[in-house]
């Protein structure tokens, strides 16, 4: 049976503008009244310093946009974008994009026909019979349904698949409004663009995707939603998603562990989605873990905001440069359902 393996990852990411002059040369106008005072103190809380985006709201304001219009833009900005990262990979796993088996294109900000998967499939020469996925509105966890469904490719098949998972989320900023919302207010805190493409092998060396697993509690579908409007997509985040995620992530990541007859000592690095400072605080807790167990976490989170689906992905490229002998990872991330989804990885030489 073949082992699939991450044999390359490719980053990349547009212009990036601290925290400070995203709020003082456009937010800090979009926000008013007693909302303003209440957005500040999220962005200086957000644990973000610096975010990218594609489309920069201190150069290019898109909230009165409508959405057929962002649809259009998304396009036109992802796809180099795209290019970039799926480039990079191929590069880092030593393959051509003729190699590619099975291409999977993860994105829940933007949506088109012919889309991604067929534009950049066309652009970089993959063959005529490589088979394409496109999974989508799985919002922050997606990367890892995503590697899930790589790896029983090359398992089964025995031929290189190909994620990329590309988000612009700074095509949704939402028109401003007196009235008070803090879901929107964090999430115009928080969110980022970037693409993150990930080749996966069967066999040789790099982390060997030993399982992905998944938990869902439908009774809280509510606390997190990403709707289409005619404004954009429109982010709902509950204040109570880390308190269902306390009741979970301990249970699903210590069934993954033993499964595989490990302990949670015995995992070298830990790759989870940075919802927000909450969330991190909150699986640091739960799981226990060491003062610097979220290290690579915060960092990005700091340098790069939240960027979903590509997030958890940043986060296993840091690890993999920052601590190039770590043996064994877990990857964490959590979006709608409300969903927790874990990856168990053993690097193989």
């Amino acid at each position: 049976m073949f082992v699939p393996v991450i044999a390359g990852l490719g980053t990349a990411q547009p212009p990036s503008a601290s925290q400070d002059e995203l709020w003082e040369g456009f937010f800090s106008r979009h926000f008013s009244g007693t909302t303003r005072s209440l957005a500040q103190r999220i962005f200086a809380n957000s644990g973000v310093t610096r975010r990218q985006a594609a489309v920069n709201p201190l150069l290019e304001d898109v909230s009165d946009w409508p959405t057929e219009r962002r649809m259009r833009r998304y396009q036109v900005e992802a796809l180099p974008l795209g290019k970039e990262a799926v480039g990079r990979a191929l590069t880092a796993a030593g393959l051509s994009a003729g190699d590619i088996g099975l291409f999977i294109v993860c994105s829940c900000t933007g949506y088109a026909t012919p889309g991604l998967d067929i534009l950049l499939a066309r652009d970089l020469g993959m063959a005529a019979d490589t088979q394409r996925m496109v999974i989508g509105h799985m919002g922050c966890y997606a990367a890892l349904p995503g590697l899930g469904a790589a790896s029983d490719f090359v398992t089964a098949r025995g031929r290189p698949a190909l994620l990329l998972c590309a988000e612009l989320t700074s095509l949704h900023i939402q028109p401003s409004s007196a009235r008070v919302d803090t879901q929107q207010i964090v999430s115009h805190a928080l969110f980022s663009d970037a693409a993150v493409a990930a080749v996966v092998v069967p066999g040789g060396s790099g982390y060997a995707l030993r399982e992905v697993t998944a938990v869902t509690d439908t009774s809280t579908a509510d606390h997190m939603t990403w709707d289409v409007t005619d404004a954009g997509f429109r982010m709902g985040l509950s204040p109570k998603v880390p308190q269902v995620l306390s009741k979970h992530v301990r249970g699903l990541v210590d069934d993954l562990l033993a499964r595989h007859g490990v302990t949670s000592s015995e995992v070298d690095g830990w790759a989870v989605h940075p919802g927000g400072p909450r969330i991190l605080n909150v699986v640091e807790r739960e799981l226990a873990l060491p003062p610097l167990g979220l290290a690579a976490s915060r960092a990005t989170l700091d340098e790069h905001g939240n960027c979903s689906s590509p997030t958890v992905l940043l986060i296993l490229d840091r690890l993999g440069r920052a601590t190039p002998s770590a043996r064994r990872i877990v990857m964490l991330a959590f979006g709608p359902g409300l969903t927790l989804y874990a990856a168990l990885l053993d690097r193989q030489d």
